[in-house]
């Protein structure tokens, strides 16, 4: 069974990681954290965790995800807490951050399973969603798109344990708020289950249009498929594509880059490569020809640019995630064609958003 460290000693926890250790340093408004710095709030989150009942009914593996995701919740006040003029504290963007460096260390330091890192890294990005949700410009998108990515039953678990695990005069109108995320989330159908929807046309209709509801049935049939290959360079893309759609037309940067004499550490020539790669495409979606985009695409603003266009054009896409461990990541690097520099991949890792189940019609995880 797999656990973020042999102990769970908070002695043993700041002597083995150093963001556990630097968390005694970071400051948090007394308004709303009188009991004082991080440590101390992440130590009563984890001690109200494991107090309540429905963190008994969980099994092992369930219970040590919540754990560590409770742990990690708060890691990246470390780099978001400020003071602002008026003498309050503030650590706005802590959970999109710590969702990301969850991610990075539970890849690059912690030897962690796909699954297993991906649903702490996910807890660690919604933590705060149960407390918030009514203040979202759409919160039954909210929930839905969230319930895609991870248990809602475990969201508010941890929601409450972060507010129980706290001193503040609202405490019982959070503790209200996550009772009401739990109604809202019965109500709108995924409570403890990902949302369904009745087609993959039907989930991505209503992420990419604005006024889009849950049950409508889009009419039009994609008239083409589009294969977007993700992951950081070395994890075998280019394998995986040789072997499955060795008779399928393939837009590969790499490829582009070599033909225009690029290299990929240039920022300006790789401009003009994705630049040609689009116009390969249009022209092979204006013959309503499927085809294979073959990049890294590792962040989601990138992946969502080209899926826009993509379906512009009526095509359906398939998301293809692949990746490696890291310790296997620079040495299939290193056999490539065009090795990509160290330095770079790391750089890379340090972005690398993994794709959600709603970001495209189908998604599918090689891990």
């Amino acid at each position: 069974m797999w656990t973020i460290g042999k102990e769970k000693s908070w002695e043993y926890l700041e002597r083995t990681f150093e963001w556990v250790a630097i968390m005694k340093e970071v400051p948090q408004d007394a308004r709303h954290h009188a009991e004082g710095n991080v440590a101390i709030h992440t130590r009563m989150v984890l001690d109200a965790l494991i107090k309540e009942p429905t963190y008994a009914q969980l099994l092992p593996q369930q219970q040590e995800i919540l754990w560590a995701a409770a742990l990690l919740h708060d890691v990246e006040k470390a780099t978001t807490t400020i003071t602002v003029p008026d003498g309050s504290i503030t650590s706005h963007g802590h959970a999109r951050k710590g969702a990301m460096k969850a991610r990075q260390l539970l890849y690059k330091e912690i030897d962690t399973p796909f699954s297993i890192r991906e649903s702490v890294v996910s807890l660690v990005r919604y933590h705060g969603l149960p407390l918030w949700l009514f203040e979202k410009p759409d919160p039954v998108k909210a929930v839905v798109m969230a319930s895609l990515e991870i248990n809602m039953q475990w969201l508010a678990l941890l929601a409450r344990a972060d507010v129980l695990g706290r001193v503040c005069a609202d405490q019982a109108e959070l503790l209200y708020r996550i009772d009401c995320f739990e109604e809202f989330c019965k109500e709108h159908h995924c409570w403890g289950v990902p949302f369904h929807f009745p087609s993959p046309a039907a989930r991505m209709y209503y992420f990419s249009q604005q006024e889009g509801y849950t049950g409508y049935e889009p009419f039009k049939t994609a008239v083409a498929e589009v294969i977007m290959m993700s992951g950081l360079p070395g994890s075998g893309k280019d394998s995986y594509v040789r072997r499955h759609y060795k008779d399928k037309p393939v837009v590969s940067l790499d490829q582009l880059r070599t033909e225009m004499g690029i290299a990929a550490t240039d920022k300006n020539g790789n401009g003009k490569v994705i630049q040609a790669a689009k116009e390969q495409a249009r022209e092979m979606l204006r013959k309503q020809t499927g085809f294979v985009w073959n990049a890294t695409n590792i962040t989601r603003q990138m992946r969502m640019q080209l899926i826009e266009l993509f379906m512009a054009y009526d095509a359906s896409v398939k998301i293809i995630y692949i990746e490696v461990p890291y310790n296997k990541l620079h040495g299939q690097n290193k056999s490539r064609n065009e090795v990509v520099p160290a330095a770079v991949i790391d750089k890379l890792a340090g972005k690398l958003e993994v794709p959600a189940l709603w970001e495209a019609h189908e998604v599918e995880y090689y891990a």
